[in-house]
């Protein structure tokens, strides 16, 4: 990932903004969302989520499959970049180049990914930590479309309200097929109760 071209040598980067750090009981590592939850909430398929775990694209950073009868638990701020690869794949980005913008993104924590903005021009992805940043690459004509990373935590909020989540000690085995029912059945008497 490319830091925006400065219209003018010596102009200096901006700082970031800090925004929401996802549900509360996730900040503190607490919770995972498996793998389907992971799919709903990022509007992803489970191969796409299959494809980019076992590619290293995106891998669950609470706990990876560790063989049979074990699941993948993708934590809030996993979810937020599988929306970002998504929306850049949509925008026609190489896988390539998004390799590169998530490795760049890895290092940061979730309130540093809430203050930037990619912004694209269909092969490169630059980061922008601030409104006068987009501005300037958008005025230097390097951008294309734009991503406001903010916009995808609350984006991924709203469709955790509905979806669960499970501690992330201890291993967890997928469910069998009765108690998918179950907890399916439970989730619609709650939505009719509430």
């Amino acid at each position: 990932m490319h830091e925006p071209r400065d219209p003018e040598p010596g102009t200096q980067q901006r700082g970031a903004g800090v925004g929401p750090a996802g549900p509360a009981s996730e900040a503190d590592g607490a919770v995972g969302y498996r793998g389907v939850t992971a799919c709903h909430a990022a509007g992803i398929t489970y191969r796409q989520l299959d494809y980019w775990a076992r590619t290293s694209l995106v891998v669950p950073s609470v706990r990876d499959a560790s063989g049979s009868g074990t699941s993948r638990l993708y934590s809030f701020r996993d979810l937020v970049v599988l929306k970002v690869v998504k929306r850049l794949l949509d925008a026609g980005v190489s896988l390539q180049n998004i390799r590169k913008a998530i490795e760049a993104l890895r290092s940061r924590g979730v309130a540093d990914l809430a203050g930037i903005t990619l912004i694209s021009d269909g092969t490169t992805v630059y980061e922008c930590r601030s409104p006068e940043e987009v501005v300037d690459l958008l005025q230097g004509g390097q951008g294309v479309f734009g991503i406001a990373i903010g916009g995808a935590f609350k984006e991924i909020e709203g469709s955790l309200s509905d979806l669960p989540a499970e501690p992330a000690g201890g291993l967890v085995e997928e469910p069998a097929a009765d108690s998918v029912s179950d907890e399916l059945a439970a989730r619609r008497a709650r939505r009719r109760a509430g």
